[in-house]
């Protein structure tokens, strides 16, 4: 069974009909992202807390420029949210990919480039937090993508290039919080050009 089920793959794969994600264009993207933030300072002299991974999501526009080497740049509402112990950290941020990347195999891609990363909004434990360190900050994205004609998958790593630190006031009211908001994730998206 499962020889038949690698036959069948190989000849999708490699059968003449079928055509790669080459167009240039402008499409739509959206997907689930896998997320944690920084770590969690309950007070100055505390030791930190390590997040728990959540699962997030993603959607937003695209456009893509060249077949074989290609530039894409993408604009993409994210919302993302990481645990730690009984409290929750939301963010909302606007990301900016400018990405570029290399088919091979006429269906595989890989590709990196900065994301640039505007906060929108944080939320801890249901306290709304307006005291982010830097709302624009600069991040990397890599990985690695597959396309059939117009429609496209990938998977992604996202990673914040520098510490960006949100500070509020305890829930007890007695000390200041700290958490780093910069994103460490798994992005899977799917992609359709127009």
């Amino acid at each position: 069974m499962r020889y038949l089920v690698l036959s069948l793959l190989a000849c999708l794969l490699f059968t003449n009909q079928l055509h790669a994600q080459t167009a240039n264009g402008f499409g739509f993207k959206g997907g689930i992202n896998y997320n944690a933030n920084g770590d969690y300072f309950e007070s100055i002299n505390s030791n930190a807390k390590n997040p728990e991974r959540n699962v997030g999501f993603h959607f937003g526009v695209f456009g893509k420029i060249g077949k074989q080497i290609y530039f894409k740049p993408e604009l993409v509402y994210t919302s993302t949210k990481s645990d730690y112990d009984n409290d929750s950290f939301k963010m909302q941020k606007i990301d900016a990919p400018l990405l570029a990347g290399i088919t091979f195999f006429r269906h595989f891609n890989i590709f990196a480039g900065p994301s640039l990363q505007y906060i929108l909004d944080t939320e801890f434990d249901g306290v709304s937090i307006s005291e982010v360190e830097n709302d624009f900050t600069v991040g990397l994205n890599f990985g690695v993508g597959f396309s059939l004609k117009k429609l496209g998958i990938d998977l992604r790593y996202e990673r914040g290039f520098k510490e960006n630190e949100a500070t509020f006031l305890n829930n007890n009211g007695l000390g200041i919080s700290r958490i780093d908001t910069r994103p460490d994730q798994l992005i899977l998206s799917l992609s359709l050009i127009l």
